[in-house]
């Protein structure tokens, strides 16, 4: 079950690198702490081999670029495949630039990833090479929705068995396969859309799940989609008259730090195809 997952990551307390965009940094430290993780945050080129040898998992998230922060993420990058270390891969906004995209395809030609997560706009960019997004949300012709689902499995499916990595597509219904099986996921609110930084917290608390879960990846990743979906429907639940987004951020965030096995068990919808 799902919930075995969770109970590794608070038994394992795993060290995470994170090399992460600023504009989502706290709140992605915040909720490795609550899954029961340990983050660490350094993009230094001169810094991440030493740091990401420490950790036990590598995420990189490619939300606010610069050159030197590339530069850490290739070499950070290196060394986590030296040490056969699992990286996670955040194409963020892939699509919407040259330099997002081209930096996206090159990490993941030259890195072993062991998990690509991204919205479907991201992936399918990914995936050919180029594309489009609006900034770094998913264009709604590419949303994932009951009639083009068999038709999004296929598509994870394949493209996950091609780059050799784990594939989680998130959005209204999530997608997590290995090129065999797929997830099918259907925990979370749309109000999550109106928070910065959902997508980056659960890009770090994947790692987490990840490192803690060696054996069984693709139930790991699964597991950390689930986490994150059902918090946002407990912190929904919560809100009372006058709380906003802000407020909801953090009722997601106290969400997952209360999450434990049996909660995430019941909670968690989704099927395998």
């Amino acid at each position: 079950m799902l919930g075995n997952c969770i109970e590794n990551v608070r038994k394992n307390v795993p060290l995470v690198h994170n090399i992460t965009n600023y504009v989502t940094v706290n709140d992605v430290a915040n909720i490795l702490l609550a899954c029961g993780g340990s983050p660490i945050m350094s993009a230094e080129p001169e810094d991440v081999e030493d740091i990401t040898s420490i950790c036990g998992g590598l995420n990189i998230n490619i939300g606010t670029l610069t050159k030197s922060s590339i530069e850490g993420m290739f070499r950070a990058g290196r060394k986590a495949n030296e040490l056969n270390h699992p990286i996670l891969l955040d194409p963020v906004g892939a699509g919407a630039s040259a330099l997002r995209t081209n930096t996206a395809v090159q990490l993941m030609e030259q890195l072993k990833l062991t998990v690509i997560r991204g919205n479907i706009s991201e992936i399918k960019t990914l995936a050919l090479g180029s594309g489009t997004t609006k900034g770094v949300d998913a264009d709604v012709a590419d949303a994932v929705t009951e009639e083009t689902l068999d038709q999004a499995v296929q598509f994870v499916k394949q493209f996950a068995a091609k780059s050799g990595s784990i594939v989680a597509i998130t959005g209204a219904i999530d997608l997590v396969s290995d090129g065999e099986k797929c997830y099918v996921i259907r925990n979370g609110r749309p109000e999550m859309g109106k928070i910065t930084g959902t997508g980056c917290q659960l890009s770090g608390m994947m790692t987490a799940f990840l490192v803690a879960n060696p054996d069984n990846h693709l139930e790991a990743a699964a597991a950390a989609v689930c986490t994150m979906g059902l918090a946002g429907e407990i912190g929904w639940g919560r809100m009372q008259e006058g709380d906003g987004n802000s407020t909801y951020r953090n009722r997601i965030i106290d969400a997952v730090y209360n999450m434990d096995a049996s909660t995430l068990d019941k909670g968690a919808k989704y099927e395998v195809r």
